[in-house]
């Protein structure tokens, strides 16, 4: 957090400076920083799939942070987004989405929905979204913004994710936006044959390693590892914050 407050604060700076003299790209409209959003740090970095792409171009996402922070939302880099939680790097939320492949007659479940973001890319791609968040002002925000915005296929819900959402099973994708020290079970359990699960693993103080779990229409689970990566960690069973 102390390195994201850091990039955050030199940003802010530069954003001052350059507002000053009127030149800085980060002053044109919100439609043109997220469409070089796109083009500089997902598709130069090999982001691929069409349809993620174009779902990144849709969805605003300076509208799923804090109002301070709107004109660094489309910068290379996380954001605070309050009570200690931050909104991930763009390249991030478009590698866990193509990770997924997500198809449009798909039920997507996240675990850690946060501002919403994350949520609504996959609302686009999806039938359906279901999401957990443990903090309850984050998810009723999230929850609030997401009907707001007119993302009516997504679900909010305040909880423990680790369980993930019986009710709802199963999933033709998984996402977690935390990370745990192992993947938990009952996400595997709820996860469709032929389903893929997208998770970071690794203790809080060490680099993650983002995990590919895929189920094959045995039930067989093979894993993959793809990069590391920072997250915020996955709670389980503590009483949650209000």
């Amino acid at each position: 957090m102390n390195q994201i407050r850091a990039r955050v604060l030199i940003s802010l700076m530069m954003l001052l400076t350059l507002g000053c003299a009127g030149t800085s790209a980060t002053q044109a409209p919100f439609e043109q920083l997220r469409q070089a959003m796109v083009d500089r740090q997902l598709v130069s970095r090999g982001i691929t799939d069409r349809r993620v792409l174009d779902a990144l171009r849709k969805v605003p996402r300076h509208l799923f942070v804090p109002e301070e922070f709107r004109q660094l939302a489309y910068e290379d880099h996380p954001l605070p987004i309050g009570l200690e939680q931050t909104i991930s790097q763009p390249y991030i939320v478009a590698l866990m989405t193509e990770l997924a492949r997500v198809a449009s007659d798909h039920t997507v479940l996240e675990i850690g929905t946060g501002s919403g973001y994350q949520a609504a890319v996959l609302s686009v791609l999806a039938k359906g979204v279901y999401t957990i968040e443990y903090l309850a002002p984050l998810g009723e925000a999230a929850r609030r913004r997401l009907a707001e915005l007119g993302y009516s296929n997504v679900e909010v819900r305040i909880g423990d994710g680790y369980g993930g959402w019986p009710e709802r099973q199963p999933f033709d994708s998984i996402l977690v936006t935390a990370a745990s020290e192992e993947v938990p079970q009952p996400l595997i359990d709820q996860l469709k044959p032929g389903g893929r699960l997208v998770i970071p693993v690794g203790r809080q103080a060490d680099t993650q390693i983002l995990q590919v779990l895929e189920k094959d229409l045995k039930g067989k689970i093979t894993r993959r590892d793809t990069i590391p990566v920072r997250f915020v960690p996955l709670v389980k069973g503590q009483e949650r914050r209000e």
